[in-house]
């Protein structure tokens, strides 16, 4: 186990013993507060993605919560998502197909004309 490995795991632990706070931590280690409190709640696995993380900053700028969508709503958003993909890569085929059907560089990005 590496030495930055088990500082933080020291650290985390010492925080959950309860006697000291984030900033004292800080201070005693030399370590950004911020960074012990994401360790710790990663280690109790409540870090939250950075997709609610945007959606709860969204929500404080508006001061309105988003509708929370029902499954298949979600389901249906992923399956509409997976479609695109599978569209976007066979476009992409065919464009690869007529490169090489015609000896031409259908991708080719002109720059501006001088």
């Amino acid at each position: 186990m590496s030495q930055k490995r088990k500082t933080k795991e020291e650290i985390v632990a010492e925080y959950l013993t309860g006697n000291y706070t984030y900033r004292e931590l800080g201070l005693k280690y030399d370590i950004p507060f911020r960074s012990i409190c994401d360790w710790v709640l990663e280690y109790q696995g409540r870090k939250p993605t950075w997709r609610e993380k945007m959606k709860r900053k969204r929500e404080k700028e508006k001061g309105v919560k988003e509708p929370e969508l029902p499954n298949e709503v979600k389901l249906l958003q992923k399956e509409l998502k997976k479609k695109q993909q599978l569209h976007n890569k066979l476009l992409e085929e065919i464009i690869n197909i007529a490169n090489k059907e015609t000896g031409t560089d259908w991708k080719k990005k002109l720059g501006t004309k001088q």
